[in-house]
């Protein structure tokens, strides 16, 4: 956290919190005052408590946004003007629809040194107007992510509620150095596509002591869809995830499945997870390319899931025809250990890529209980190697009581 001794607030530029006027103005006011006036060490906006209405606004450099207790930044639901943005380049087209896309709620492209924190204020999409549209199938582009960094460094997002998401709710895509810590985001359980927290062809993240109940998988890492992440190539490398707990009909922990760029050194741990879909999730598809290894994720306790842990290599649409299906993903040197499950209802499934098997796919006490009387699913697999050691129910004859040190060419 950087101090700033420059502090303004929003309502220095007209802004009122009473939920109804719209405040954009003032906002884009602030922000230009910031990002001209260049006070040494940044500037801090602050946002009093209330509860202030606004359209889509960037942010700049070297600044701190801080809500104060009581402080809403509320997204307006006029999404006639919301503005459009180009694709990312490792996309190709709107993840959604083919085309551009609606820009972030929040959002910043070429940045450093920016803080979003405070003392628990709330960042609050009102995203049922886009779900519905999404529904409906009205859609003309894909939706707004809540706050998205884009080719940005130094990012610090902490002590802060998002709500509500259109669509993804913080989304750094060729970040680096990136913190979010003590964060709490919500969404209802239907709200299509509402993941927690997508590193995105990103590196140096480290995300940790929050809490995230959504509609989608509360966090995903990715990097690049198909032919245009593969042509792109930039990887989500050295990200750490830790002390998270949360809720969601999809997955917990989640790679994928949009791998392209590859996703190297993941370390996640200390996850608690409760009434989900898919506790643990590594996803990629014929089409993607790209090498996920190095994964290692320990101490996860779930309960009241319906699959422990899946590892597939059939999962995730493709952005158009023209990817190639002889770009296979390669999955290698994965760790997952320590993790006790409760009221699981499916173990595992492990479905490799008969021209790529999985491989060094390496399980360690994991315990993984059905419901009360009723034994849970055994595991399924094929196209992998690997070992397995102390899990129950017992894995599948492709990994069964092989010793770690001669299948796991990384030691536990």
């Amino acid at each position: 956290m950087v101090y700033r001794s420059d502090k303004i607030s929003i309502t220095d530029f007209g802004a009122v919190g009473d939920g109804r006027t719209l405040n954009t103005k003032a906002f884009r006011e602030a922000i230009y005052r910031i990002e001209h006036l260049k006070r040494r060490g940044g500037t801090l906006l602050y946002i009093p408590p209330g509860v202030f209405l606004t359209e889509s606004f960037n942010l700049t450099s070297r600044m701190t946004l801080y809500l104060a207790k009581g402080a809403v930044i509320k997204a307006t639901q006029d999404t006639s003007n919301w503005p459009l943005i180009a694709p990312l380049p490792s996309y190709g087209r709107g993840r959604e629809r083919p085309g551009g896309r609606y820009i972030s709620f929040i959002h910043g492209d070429g940045l450093h040194d920016v803080i979003i924190t405070g003392e628990n204020g709330t960042i609050d999409g009102q995203g049922d107007v886009w779900w519905n549209m999404w529904r409906q199938r009205t859609l003309q582009f894909t939706r707004p992510n809540l706050v998205e960094f884009k080719d940005s460094r130094g990012i610090i997002i902490s002590n802060v509620i998002f709500k509500n998401s259109p669509f993804w709710n913080i989304h750094p895509v060729y970040c680096s150095n990136v913190v979010i810590q003590y964060v709490t985001i919500l969404a209802p359980p239907d709200s299509p596509n509402t993941d927690g927290i997508d590193p995105d062809s990103s590196s140096h993240v480290c995300i940790e002591d929050s809490y995230i109940s959504t509609g989608d998988d509360l966090i995903a890492v990715k990097s690049g869809w198909d032919q245009y992440g593969i042509a792109y190539g930039r990887p989500s490398n050295d990200i750490t995830i830790r002390r998270v707990t949360g809720s969601s009909p999809f997955a917990g922990i989640a790679v994928g499945s949009e791998t392209s760029g590859g996703v190297t050194n993941v370390l996640a741990e200390h996850i608690t997870l409760s009434n989900t879909g898919i506790g643990i999730h590594l996803k990629t598809n014929i089409g993607r390319g790209g090498i996920i290894r190095n994964i290692t994720i320990s101490d996860v306790f779930m309960e009241n899931v319906r699959r422990g842990i899946k590892i597939a290599g059939d999962v995730g649409d493709h952005p158009d025809e023209n990817y190639n299906p002889n770009a296979l993903p390669v999955m290698k040197h994965i760790r997952i250990k320590n993790v006790w499950g409760e009221k699981v209802q499916q173990a595992g499934l492990i479905k490799g890529l008969k021209n790529s098997p999985f491989t060094d796919i390496c399980l360690a006490n994991i315990h993984l209980s059905g419901s009360s009387g009723s034994r849970n699913g055994p595991w399924t697999c094929s196209d992998v190697r690997g070992g397995a050691v102390q899990v129950s129910p017992s894995p599948c004859s492709e990994l069964i009581s092989q010793s770690q040190t001669s299948v796991c060419s990384i030691p536990f």
